[in-house]
């Protein structure tokens, strides 16, 4: 979901995408997340990390080369982007980069709009 934030706020240096605090870290719209959303993301993510473990030898590239990432990686991060999705209202897993979009402008326009 950040990473979708990111491409659709942040700026870009030639093809390179420019991580701003203020323009990209700061506006992420992040809903309010109950104790058990928070700890299952967490958890989620800690599954993420625990399938590059088993692959230590392997760089960050070698693990998310599109041509050879591991099923257990790949799941692991489906999982999370499940948890993530829903923490943010979706009723299923988004599969576009344009439903993540939708879903984060209108989180982003809840969170700032003044009555």
């Amino acid at each position: 979901m950040f990473i979708t934030w990111l491409r659709a706020v942040g700026g870009r240096l030639k093809s390179d995408l420019i991580f701003s605090n203020t323009l990209v870290w700061n506006t992420f719209p992040v809903p309010e997340l109950t104790e058990r959303q928070r700890e299952t993301i967490i958890k989620a993510g800690q599954r993420v990390l625990d399938a590059r473990a088993l692959h230590p030898e392997r760089s960050l590239a070698d693990h998310y080369n599109p041509l050879a990432m591991d099923p257990v990686l790949l799941r692991a991060h489906d999982a999370l982007d499940r948890e993530v999705d829903r923490a943010f209202g979706a009723p299923r897993k988004l599969t576009t980069e344009r439903q993540r979009q939708e879903l984060l402008f209108e989180s982003y326009a809840r969170m700032t709009y003044k009555k």
